[in-house]
C-alpha cells in the first residue's frame, strides 16, 4: 500500500524539487484564476451573469475531476503521469483563451480542458505522500504554494495593466512549461510508488465510511467560512467599517503573509501534538477570529485580527490536508476529497454572505462564520475520540 510510514525517507533533492515544483503549480493558478474574469469581459465581452456561469461550469468540471482523475491514478500509483497531462491541458487551455474570441469556444474549453488541469495540485501532494515525505515536509511545501498565491495575483494584475491580458496568458504557458519541466525532475528523484487499493472499503480506510463523512462535513464548514472573509472583506470594508477599499486588500494581504510562517510553525509541532488536537486548537482560534471581526470596527483592530485569521486558515489548509492523507488511505482520493471540500465550502458560502443584506448584517455573517467553526471543531473531536490513535502523536521516520 502507498503508505508514507513504509517508504524510504526522501532525499535532499526530493524536498527541495517538491518545494520548487510547489511554488510553479501554485503560480499558474496563482495567475489564471484573479485574471480569468478579467479576460472574460474585456476579451470576449462576456456579461456578468455569463462570466458567472462559465466560472460556476469550471468549478463544476473541477469538482467532478477531483473525483475521477486521482481515482485512476491511484489505481497504478502513477501521479507524476497525470501531473504532465494537467500541466498540458493548461497550456491547451491558455491557448484557447488566447486566440479565440468567441465566448461559447472559451467556456467549453474551461470546462474540457479547464477542470482536469486545476487536479494537478491535488496530485502533486498525492505524490509527495506517496513518495515518503512526512507531515512537517508537506506543510512546509504547502507553504510555497502560499508564497505563490501571494505573489501571484499581484504580478498578475500589473502584467495586465501594463502589456495588456494577452501577456498573462503568455505568463501562464511559460510558468506550466517550468511545472510540467520540475515534474520531470521530480520523477527522476522520486522512488516508484505503489498501486493502492482499487475499492473504497473500509478495510482500505483507516477510518470508516461514517467517520470520513464526519471530517469531510467538518471541513466543508470551514472551508466555508473561510471563504465568506475572502469574498466578502472588500464589502465588509467599505460597508460595514466605511473604509477605503485598500484596507480590505491590506487586511487579506497580512493573512496571506502569516499564514506562510504559520504553515511552517505547524508542521514542527506536528512532530509533538496530533492533528486532531491541532485541529481543534486552530478552530478555537478561528471561533475568536469570527467573533472579533463581528465587533471590530477600527482598521488596526481589521488588520491585527488576521493574525487569528493566518492561524487558523494555516490549520485548516495544511493541517487538514494530512489528516485526510492519514484517514484515507488512497493520497490521490484523499487529495481530491479535500480539494472538494474547498468547492462545496465556496457554493454554500453564499448563503451566508447573503445575511449580510439582512438586518443582522455584516456581525450576523461572522457570528454565523463562528457558530460553524464550533461545530466544525465538535465534529472534529467526536471523530478523534471515538479513534484513539488519531489524537496521539504519530512518530515519522521520514523527515
Amino acid at each position: 500500500m502507498n503508505d508514507a510510514a513504509t517508504a524510504s525517507p526522501p532525499s535532499r533533492q526530493l524536498k527541495l524539487l517538491a518545494q520548487t515544483s510547489a511554488f510553479a503549480w501554485g503560480l499558474q493558478f496563482a495567475f489564471l484564476n484573479p485574471a480569468l474574469a478579467l479576460l472574460l469581459s474585456t476579451q470576449l465581452r462576456a456579461t456578468d451573469a455569463q462570466v458567472g456561469l462559465a466560472l460556476a461550469l469550471y468549478s463544476a468540471s473541477g469538482f467532478v475531476a477531483s473525483l475521477l482523475i486521482p481515482a485512476w491514478a491511484d489505481r497504478r500509483g502513477n501521479y507524476l503521469s497525470w501531473m504532465l497531462v494537467c500541466g498540458a491541458l493548461t497550456v491547451a487551455l491558455a491557448a484557447v483563451l488566447g486566440f479565440t474570441g468567441s465566448l461559447p469556444v472559451a467556456i467549453i474549453a474551461l470546462i474540457v480542458l479547464g477542470g482536469p488541469a486545476g487536479v494537478g495540485a491535488s496530485l502533486f501532494f498525492a505524490q509527495l505522500r506517496a513518495a515518503g515525505l512526512g507531515r512537517a515536509q508537506i506543510l512546509s511545501t504547502r507553504a510555497m504554494v502560499s508564497v505563490s498565491w501571494v505573489a501571484g495575483p499581484p504580478l498578475a494584475m500589473v502584467l495586465a495593466s501594463i502589456a495588456g491580458v494577452q501577456s498573462v496568458i503568455v505568463a501562464i504557458v511559460v510558468v506550466s512549461t517550468g511545472g510540467m519541466v520540475s515534474i520531470l525532475l521530480l520523477r527522476r528523484a522520486s522512488p516508484p510508488a505503489e498501486p493502492a487499493a482499487s475499492g473504497p472499503t473500509e478495510a482500505a480506510m483507516p477510518l470508516s465510511r461514517t467517520r470520513v463523512a464526519g471530517i469531510m462535513i467538518a471541513f466543508v464548514a470551514l472551508q466555508a467560512t473561510n471563504t465568506v472573509v475572502t469574498s466578502a472583506m472588500a464589502l465588509f470594508t467599505v460597508n460595514s467599517l466605511h473604509l477605503a477599499p485598500v484596507w480590505g486588500g491590506v487586511a487579506l494581504g497580512v493573512a496571506a503573509l502569516a499564514e506562510i510562517p504559520a504553515l511552517l510553525l505547524l508542521g514542527r509541532l506536528t512532530g509533538k501534538y496530533s492533528q486532531i488536537t491541532l485541529i481543534v486548537v486552530g478552530c478555537a482560534v478561528g471561533v475568536a477570529y469570527y467573533v472579533v471581526m463581528a465587533i471590530v470596527r477600527d482598521p488596526i483592530g481589521l488588520v491585527a485580527a488576521q493574525l487569528l485569521n493566518a492561524w487558523f486558515f494555516a490549520t485548516v489548509t495544511g493541517v487538514g490536508l494530512t489528516l485526510f492523507q492519514d484517514v484515507i488511505a488512497r493520497p490521490g482520493l484523499a487529495s481530491g476529497l479535500f480539494t472538494n471540500t474547498r468547492r462545496i465550502g465556496a457554493v454554500l458560502s453564499g448563503g451566508i454572505i447573503a445575511l449580510a443584506a439582512s438586518p443582522a448584517g455584516f456581525p450576523g455573517v461572522f457570528l454565523s462564520c463562528a457558530a460553524l467553526t464550533a461545530l466544525a471543531l465538535i465534529i472534529t473531536l467526536i471523530v478523534g475520540r471515538s479513534r484513539p490513535s488519531l489524537v496521539q502523536t504519530a512518530p515519522e521516520t521520514s523527515e
